[in-house]
């Protein structure tokens, strides 16, 4: 067993600009902060980062507030369809399933696929695991997103995409683009990260989310990345490898989220990212005007949600 070393953790809840009122950045800030040391205190119980990292989706996944799991986004045809995956950096192995209805959880989804020879699954391949796991049939779609997208139907899709937060007094057309992400250190100084996702919204059939990416979430020995924003952006700069393959190289983690975010500036990408590495630093960064996050240095519990706007990049 090697040194004991203090756990770390941090989670997104998506990007985008500004949530409405005063009144919504505190009902989330509340919703993550609650999250996070929920997350910590299954650390401090003796979860591995993998474990950790599954319980955290869980409950943001739970959350309809967030864009995941109940509360999932409709894409065109007014169906759900999630995508998830989960990356044990200690192993350095990648699962994921793409497009998945009807189920509570697709985070289970890419947790049962860590150990099988095949590991990333499409919406059949998904439903078929899903029988297989005897999942219980589960509607995510809530009466706030099927309003969404009768609103939208009824103006002929005007919008490339839907609501990411649903805020509790009203639906939020703004604060859009988004996923759910979670990152931990566990005292192991093992690595994970997780990402789940109801898409963008009002997307065509059979669209492939960054979530279901390394692109969008990966982890080695060195730093996990979750990433959250427009996928194809994502997908475009290979955002989350990137910073790890940079930390891995020799960079801190702070330094590769800088250069990796002045890049994506200048490629007019719209993203944020949230990352620890092994040594324990915690980095978060974005293009967009507000990034949902929250973590948990081992003694304070912080968050992102009111860090200015445009190109920013943190560590603590």
């Amino acid at each position: 067993m090697g040194m004991q070393i203090q756990p770390k953790v941090i989670i997104h809840g998506g990007a985008g600009s500004s949530l409405h009122s005063k009144g919504g950045v505190e009902s989330i800030r509340k919703d993550l902060r609650d999250i996070v040391e929920e997350i910590y205190g299954k650390l401090l119980a003796g979860a591995d980062a993998k474990m950790a990292v599954i319980y955290g989706c869980h409950m943001l996944e739970d959350n309809p507030c967030f864009n995941a799991g109940k509360g999932s986004v409709l894409q065109s045809d007014g169906q759900v369809r999630m995508s998830a995956s989960l990356m044990d950096g200690a192993a350095q192995r990648f699962s994921g399933v793409i497009n998945v209805s009807r189920v509570q959880h697709p985070t289970d989804l890419a947790a049962f696929l860590q150990d099988c020879d095949d590991r990333v699954l499409s919406d059949y391949g998904s439903a078929e695991l899903a029988r297989e796991m005897c999942l219980p049939v589960f509607d995510p779609a809530t009466e706030l997103r099927l309003k969404e997208w009768q609103q939208e139907r009824a103006n002929h899709f005007q919008k490339a995409m839907a609501g990411v937060v649903a805020e509790k007094e009203l639906i939020d057309t703004s604060a859009r683009r988004g996923t759910i992400g979670v990152v931990v250190l566990d005292s192991e100084g093992r690595l994970a990260a997780g990402t789940s996702t109801g898409g963008k919204g009002l997307e065509r059939i059979g669209r492939v989310s960054d979530s279901a990416m390394p692109a969008g979430n990966y982890a080695n020995p060195f730093a996990g990345i979750s990433c959250t924003g427009i996928g194809e952006d994502i997908i475009d700069e290979c955002l989350a490898p990137r910073i790890v393959i940079r930390v891995t190289d020799g960079l801190s983690l702070g330094q590769a989220f800088a250069r990796s975010f002045t890049e994506a500036e200048q490629n007019g990408r719209d993203f944020g990212a949230i990352g620890i590495d092994r040594t324990g630093a915690i980095a978060w960064g974005k293009t967009s005007d507000v990034l949902l996050a929250a973590y948990h240095t081992g003694t304070d519990i912080g968050d992102t949600l009111e860090q200015g706007i445009g190109t920013m990049t943190g560590t603590c």
